[in-house]
């Protein structure tokens, strides 16, 4: 049970991570993002995935923890791309992860 359970959530997880565009910008007046968290990652769901980590979101003036998950690059021999967060302008910008 708690194995279906997990995979549920693993599952839930990418289907939300997926609709998130991918490749655009985030902008935020907050201040620098928190720290990120860390956990176990699990078992892979199968040949041909790849953990994407999770990473601070802002919404509706705060910060918000969007959790990892296990995604299959959309064609051959991709590799993901991290968010990757900078300062421009008194604002933080975060250049959304994606498949290279």
């Amino acid at each position: 049970m708690k194995k279906l359970l997990l995979m549920g959530t693993v599952l839930l997880g990418t289907i939300l991570t997926g609709c998130a565009p991918g490749g655009g910008y985030v902008s935020a007046r907050l201040g620098p993002p928190p720290p990120p968290r860390y956990g176990i990652i699990g078992v892979t769901p199968g040949p041909g995935y790849m953990w994407t980590d999770g990473y601070w979101e802002p919404r509706g003036g705060r910060w918000y923890w969007v959790g990892g998950s296990w995604r299959r690059p959309p064609r051959g021999r991709r590799h993901w791309v991290p968010n990757q967060w900078h300062q421009d302008r008194g604002r933080y910008r975060m250049r959304r992860g994606r498949w290279e």
